[in-house]
């Protein structure tokens, strides 16, 4: 099953396999489909394609399965025709462009449609629905998923798979069908135990670092496809200012960095063991560095689990400081400086370290009037602090921030 989803992710539902030619596509698939069988190729063919179209239909999804699990059954077995793949690959994507199509909708399908071949195949691969905004899935009691699964075991399956696989589609595949699959195991085995109670409980202490696992990188990997790496860095650099405001800015650049090198390696990631290992080095990083300098983070460290202390750490307040630091305004002329960039980093740590409880919003929105003149006044030769005196200016008035009735001016 490890290695079933992660060819699915490179053929099918991937335009970068298919730039690499029919014969590696017809190669990988069939090799899969041949050594997994036809059962285990298709629940990784649910989980890929509802992680892809978040927004489909059960109905729209198991259709798309079919018409995959079909092209490897009829064009995989030994002495079938070398052009069944490239016949039935077109055919499937004419199949996606029929009106009304019983595959998932898109608004970009309309445009793939127009293009043939190749290009069109590429072009229907590359599409992919926004992540949900909140997950939907609510688990049955123990009860009512072994009365389901004994109804009908397939059903049960398909439809687990496929709104687990939606609700969490911004989770790195390799981790996401490992939770999925590590569940439908546990349901299999309770519900046929003579005491399903205890069985459940056990089983569910077993799977709770994969669940967390996936739960954490659904979350920040949504994140980080939402802003881009440059942005998710800046955004990190906030979380970390505000959950600790005893951090050094050398600290805080050298986690924020550390954190979204990590989401950029791991949220495409298809090896099994890569999201795992990452997540525990970066967690391992942020405690060497914070521990000594913020009990509640030596706290969260002291949990020999590294996932726990992750989710601990992620799951930290903004820290509660009796009295506020200094705000220490850079002076105008330094953000007309080579070290914009710099300063600018120093001003968003500065203003999530007197602001803990801003959102990351209100202070990027600060953080970008702040520096704005820069771009504006510095090409102009105009004195640096009449650009920040005007700039000042207009943050009184749009910024009146209320943290504990008190207000903050610039």
């Amino acid at each position: 099953m490890k290695t079933a989803f992660t060819v699915l992710l490179l053929t099918f539902l991937s335009s970068h396999a298919m730039e690499r030619g029919r014969d590696y596509m017809r190669e990988k698939i069939c090799q899969e489909f041949n050594t997994l069988g036809k059962d285990h190729f298709r629940a990784g063919a649910i989980i890929a394609s509802s992680r892809k179209y978040s927004n489909a239909t059960l109905e729209e999804i198991l259709n798309v399965v079919k018409d995959i699990v079909s092209l490897a059954e009829k064009c995989c077995p030994e002495g079938a025709d070398p052009a069944c793949y490239e016949t039935e690959s077109l055919a499937l994507s004419a199949r996606s462009c029929r009106d009304p199509a019983p595959f998932p909708k898109h608004p970009g399908i309309e445009a793939c449609c127009r293009e043939e071949g190749l290009e069109r195949k590429l072009c229907l691969a590359a599409l992919k629905h926004p992540a949900k905004e909140f997950p939907t899935y609510v688990e049955p009691t123990n009860t009512e998923v072994c009365e389901a699964f004994a109804k009908d075991p397939q059903d049960f399956q398909d439809r687990y798979l496929y709104e687990y696989s939606t609700d969490y589609s911004s989770a790195p595949l390799p981790v996401l069908a490992a939770s999925a699959m590590s569940y439908l195991s546990m349901v299999a085995k309770c519900c046929a135990s003579a005491t399903p109670t205890p069985c459940f409980l056990k089983e569910r202490l077993n799977r709770k670092s994969i669940a967390m696992l996936t739960h954490l990188s659904n979350k920040a990997c949504a994140h980080y496809d939402l802003l881009g790496k440059d942005k998710a860095r800046l955004s990190y650099i906030i979380k970390f200012s505000q959950k600790s405001t005893n951090a050094s800015l050398e600290d805080i650049m050298a986690m924020a960095t550390s954190a979204s090198e990590v989401l950029s390696r791991t949220c495409n990631s298809t090896c099994n063991d890569t999201v795992q290992r990452e997540f525990s080095e970066c967690t391992n990083r942020i405690c060497a560095r914070l521990s000594p300098k913020d009990q509640r983070f030596a706290d969260c460290c002291a949990d020999a689990d590294t996932m726990r202390a992750h989710f601990c750490i992620y799951s930290l307040p903004a820290a509660k400081t009796p009295h506020l630091p200094e705000f220490q305004k850079p002076a105008d002329e330094d953000l007309c400086t080579e070290k914009t960039s710099e300063e600018k980093d120093r001003l968003r740590e500065n203003y999530s370290k007197t602001l803990p409880e801003a959102t990351e919003e209100v202070l990027s929105e600060l953080v970008e009037q702040r520096a704005s003149f820069a771009s504006t006044c510095c090409p102009l030769n105009a004195p640096p602090g009449y650009c920040g005196l005007k700039s000042s200016q207009r943050l009184r008035s749009s910024a009146y921030i209320l943290l504990d009735r008190k207000l903050v001016t610039f």
